[in-house]
């Protein structure tokens, strides 16, 4: 079954890197790039709210893989539904707050941008926060079909939204000016109307069985959930801080046009850290399953496996780096010019990416956090110094 998942997802997933190359371009076309660098910021902004989760999508995974496992199906229904009413409660709580808190935030001196663009700025901010707690609440789905082990189902359906985006910006960029109200609309309507509807077919189909129900709300799981997902609630905070806070970093120190440049490279690399991804994370609930039943032997040999995948991987990252300047000129044009240095130090964090991945597919699976939140914190405590004096010295 892991194969068959791994396999369909590189069919799926090959498909969503084309879209996402084909959508940076069209996306800077229909802007430009100091708009499209602003939008990225204020975007890693409100992701931040992704921690209010506090760990109850990943909590989820594990208690919902380990309850399938046992065929506890009464069980593995009540874990999705008291997830379902949580996060529906505590993203509508946020979403209340900030609409009443937005508008008295000085959204131009964050994005350092004109002051002009201020208004539309405030009205941005409250589309992206809107669509952004429904799609966290809307996402459990997807939680779900990857602890069962259908990890390609659940990137088939994040491709339909992008696919969507892609088809309605090219629309907007025939018949509209450039707007970034009207990006923001489309990036976030798309994704919930294709995770309403597959949540509607999956529900009333194939996953019938564990449908959420008001009635099975039961708060003696939101412990045994959070008993583990506070753990993972740390770990999202960290990935939050290390990797969100750069683009906010970037656009102070240096300009929102500096974030698409820096954008545009995450991007081009990103594509061996997706493929990375459509080959480790199956194994995560499959590592979970394996532990469970004390199947030690085949850990240990599916972790040899992956290893030697890693380095095939990073040898892959090596070979775009040198292919590098001709692939952005080819993708991009001349619309915005890439230093090949930056090109070299996100190859150094692809390569990392990989193998730290690998690591804690493994650890994530047993539910053996305590490597991670010492790594991690030890991550937090340097990043955000060295990255403002690097920024600002190296560039």
């Amino acid at each position: 079954d892991i194969i068959k998942n791994i396999l369909a997802s590189f069919g799926v997933k090959g498909i969503s890197i084309i879209i996402q190359l084909l959508l940076v371009p069209l996306t800077i076309g229909y802007v430009n790039p100091s708009q499209y660098g602003i939008w990225l910021t204020l975007s890693s902004i409100i992701a931040w709210f992704s921690f209010f989760d506090i760990g109850f999508g990943n909590g989820l995974r594990n208690r919902f893989a380990e309850a399938r496992v046992s065929e506890d199906y009464k069980k593995a229904k009540a874990y999705i539904s008291t997830t379902y009413i949580c996060l529906a409660i505590i993203f509508s709580v946020i979403w209340v707050l900030f609409f009443l808190a937005h508008s008295m935030i000085e959204w131009d001196l964050i994005l350092n941008a004109p002051s002009e663009m201020a208004k539309e700025l405030a009205e941005v901010s409250i589309i992206i926060v809107s669509f952004f707690c429904l799609q966290i609440i809307l996402k459990t789905i997807n939680t779900i079909l990857i602890a069962d082990q259908k990890p390609a189902k659940s990137a088939f359906f994040d491709m339909l939204g992008q696919l969507l985006c892609l088809i309605i910006i090219f629309i907007l960029t025939k018949f509209t000016s450039g707007s970034l109200t009207n990006l923001s609309l489309v990036l976030g309507i798309c994704p919930v109307v294709i995770m309403s509807l597959s949540s509607f077919f999956l529900f009333t189909g194939d996953y019938s069985k564990y449908r959420p129900s008001i009635f099975l709300f039961d708060i003696t799981i939101v412990k045994d959930i959070l008993s583990l997902g506070s753990k993972f609630f740390y770990l999202q905070i960290a990935a939050v801080i290390i990797f969100q806070v750069t683009n906010i970093i970037i656009t102070q120190v240096l300009n929102p046009t500096s974030v698409t440049i820096y954008n545009i490279t995450w991007r081009y690399f990103g594509v061996i850290i997706m493929l990375s991804s459509i080959i480790f994370s199956p194994f995560w609930s499959a590592f979970t399953d394996a532990f469970k039943q004390n199947d030690y032997s085949w850990m240990r040999d599916s972790l040899k496996k992956l290893t030697k995948v890693a380095v095939f991987l990073s040898l892959g990252a090596g070979v775009m780096l040198m292919l590098s300047p001709f692939a952005y000129k080819l993708w991009i044009g001349d619309s915005v010019q890439i230093p090949f240095n930056l090109s070299v130090v996100m190859f150094l964090i692809t390569v990392s990416s990989i193998f730290t991945s690998l690591q804690f597919q493994l650890l994530n699976g047993m539910g053996k956090l305590k490597v991670q939140l010492i790594v991690v914190s030890i991550g937090i405590l340097f990043n955000v110094p060295f990255s403002i004096i690097l920024s600002k010295y190296i560039g």
